[in-house]
């Protein structure tokens, strides 16, 4: 009895990304041509007003490794990637990424991640934390948040995960199917974190490999306070309800 070939699928959120999505899909066209395994790409638009879901649409009728998937409204970052998974879970993906389209993650790292998912981790981390990895054009503000957010989580969570903020992810189907996804509800940073977390509890192995990220030169961040402020209660409340034996654990 034969089975499909292992396959991968990028999930790529937008909102307002009409400057930067057809050079990343071109990006991620190379980047698929060096990977160990045959890859997709998922557009999740959230109803952008200045026409990226048109624009992916077009891309989609041009390349059949192109799909989108509509929503008619934005809801934030965790809902359009849980969106994605779910879609990614009722296909036949082996592995399911996530990632920027502002270019702040570098598309040419995409056959890394697999590459690391495929040797046996089962959440793999493009971290900007761990040895060899950086960050670039960032004020000393925007450093001082981000890393401290990270030491926050850690600290929390009792996490050794350097990058627990990071959004530069491949996650190995079985842990997208052990997660109840229905139960997470986090944001922005905060999402990120649960997602890394309940990865943890389950008993998968979470490997960091170092990237640098760089910022966004086209569009406008969607990075705010609101954001920040969720991940510093998020957090723990997280571990609380780990302690309360809410999450679950394998």
């Amino acid at each position: 009895m034969s089975t499909a070939p292992e396959r991968f699928v990028v999930c790529l959120p937008t909102y307002n990304e009409r400057e930067n999505l057809e050079n990343m899909i071109e990006a991620i066209a190379a980047a698929r041509e060096r990977a160990p395994l045959h890859g997709d790409v998922l557009v999740i638009d959230d109803g952008s007003p200045d026409g990226t879901g048109e624009i992916a649409d077009r891309l989609a009728a041009q390349h059949d490794w192109v799909h989108v998937l509509h929503r008619t409204a934005k809801e934030g970052l965790g809902r359009a990637y849980l969106a994605g998974f779910r879609w990614a879970l009722e296909r036949d993906y082996a592995f399911i990424l996530e990632m920027d389209c502002d270019f702040s993650h570098d598309p040419g790292r995409i056959p890394d991640l697999v590459a690391t998912a495929q040797a046996g981790a089962d959440l793999v981390i493009g971290s900007r934390y761990t040895h060899g990895g950086g960050v670039r054009d960032w004020s000393l503000a925007r450093r001082i948040i981000s890393r401290g957010g990270c030491l926050y989580a850690q600290a929390f969570l009792q996490l050794k995960v350097h990058d627990l903020t990071g959004g530069f992810k491949c996650f190995r189907r079985p842990v997208l199917e052990a997660i109840d996804l229905d139960d997470v509800t986090a944001e922005g940073y905060a999402f990120q974190i649960e997602m890394t977390y309940r990865t943890s509890l389950l008993g998968f192995r979470i490997q960091e490999v170092p990237i640098t990220f760089t910022d966004r030169v086209a569009g406008g961040s969607k990075m705010s306070r609101r954001i920040v402020a969720e991940a510093s209660w998020r957090v723990p409340s997280l571990r609380v309800r780990a302690l309360r034996h809410e999450l679950p654990r394998r």
